[in-house]
């Protein structure tokens, strides 16, 4: 987002000459510089810098709002927005909250994204809800940019896979917020024993993201059934499951209704006891009234402080320019990150409690591990093996990870869980 200052023109900062007689003596050549000193010589002035010249009208407008013909669009954005033709905005019209370059875009050409993106396609599941009005922005009522819009009946989640279609399937669910993109690192220790997929939550990554209150209000239970939707399309047989972080509860919740479909589930520090129901302040931020749209339109904010201060990871300008690109685009990614911030602070709580009562209780069948990354700055250890004491569930402890373990130490954890699907 381009920031418009207003310049002064004008050099200023000089104090009023004293009023001078108004005949002084003729200045002889033959006086010395003191002499200039006395009262019938003022001192000469500083000369005056020129006015600044006023910045161009083009200049000084944000960058999002300058039309650029036929420039040509990535890949994803083609088919996100096929009826593009002669003119497109950096951001969408109307979506005034958005990022649209600037130090953090990336460059032209090719990108990261571009290559992430060739890797998966778009799966249609769960239906919208409503009349698919068109999604205005909740502080003046303008009508948002197609990011924001629900993009038909039913919702496009991107699935990145890897691996024969032969092989069991594993679910990767990446934790909040995140994307896919953050299993990059397991797919290829996994695929040659099984069928991956790794997909991007609604709200998140290159899946859909429409505004609040238009087709998806981004609530637990909204996301439970919504996940139940996505699997049937993608995995209809029995899978194995990997979750990752704040969405554990969710996936827990479906889980239990389909024990018969899962072969494992695997939980990678999951929020399970109750210190961990309230969200860390970097995520917290964003449920403010007012204060949280505006941090959540920062994509450094928003992407790289909320991977890199939950754990020792350092993030790559190649890898972090995949996070940012969301937050880039459009104003759509950071209102679903306000409203599902909102909502885990007023569900996350029974959420957790209902996920352990299901994993302690004596109806529950499926194999289930918890790996740990012991350097998880947002959500302690402590409490976690005694939970599962007593219990059928293995933990793992992954010594040099954080809270996005698969960020961390992806082959590792591709390994572990290779491990565990094996027995």
């Amino acid at each position: 987002m381009t920031a418009v200052g207003t310049v002064a023109g004008g050099a200023g900062g000089h104090e009023p000459t004293k009023p001078y007689p108004l005949q002084a003596p003729p200045r002889s050549p033959s006086k010395t510089p003191t002499e200039s000193d006395s009262p019938w010589h003022p001192p000469r002035q500083p000369p005056m810098a020129p006015p600044l010249a006023a910045p161009r009208f083009h200049a000084a407008l944000p960058r999002g709002l300058l039309l650029r013909p036929r420039k040509p669009l990535p890949t994803w954005r083609r088919a996100a927005r096929p009826d593009d033709q002669d003119l497109y905005v950096d951001d969408d019209i109307g979506d005034g909250f958005s990022f649209s370059g600037g130090k953090y875009a990336e460059a032209e050409g090719p990108s990261k994204s571009d290559e992430w993106f060739a890797q998966g396609r778009m799966v249609k599941a769960h239906a919208l809800y409503g009349n698919k009005e068109k999604a205005k922005d909740p502080f003046f009522g303008l009508t948002m940019g197609s990011g924001s819009q629900s993009s038909g009946d039913v919702f496009n989640w991107f699935c990145a896979e890897a691996g024969s279609s032969s092989n069991p399937t594993v679910l990767l669910i990446h934790g909040f917020p995140s994307q896919a993109y953050s299993y990059r690192n397991v797919l290829p220790v996994l695929a040659d024993k099984y069928r991956c997929i790794a997909f991007d939550w609604l709200g998140f990554g290159f899946s859909d993201k429409p505004q609040p209150k238009y087709g998806f209000d981004y609530t637990l239970d909204e996301y439970t059934s919504a996940l139940e939707s996505l699997i049937d399309a993608v995995a209809p047989d029995k899978l194995s499951i990997v979750v990752q972080g704040y969405f554990a509860p969710i996936v827990v919740k479906y889980a239990k209704e389909h024990q018969d479909k899962l072969n494992h589930l695997i939980l990678v520090n999951p929020p399970i006891t109750d210190k961990h129901a309230k969200l860390p302040s970097t995520l917290a931020c964003f449920s403010n009234f007012l204060l949280g749209e505006v941090f959540s339109q920062d994509p450094l904010r928003a992407s790289d402080k909320a991977l890199t201060s939950s754990g020792p990871y350092m993030m790559k300008e190649e890898d972090a320019t995949v996070y940012r690109r969301p937050y880039l685009v459009s104003g759509a990614s950071g209102f679903a990150l306000n409203a599902i911030t909102r909502a885990m602070e007023k569900d996350l709580k029974a959420y957790i409690e209902s996920m352990r009562s299901i994993l302690a209780s004596d109806s529950w069948n499926t194999k289930t591990t918890i790996c740990w990354g012991l350097r998880d700055r947002w959500l302690t250890y402590d409490g976690v093996e005694d939970f599962c004491d007593g219990l059928k569930h293995n933990v793992v402890q992954l010594p040099m990870a954080g809270h996005h373990a698969q960020e961390d130490r992806g082959e590792e954890l591709g390994n572990i869980i290779k491990r565990i699907l094996r027995g």
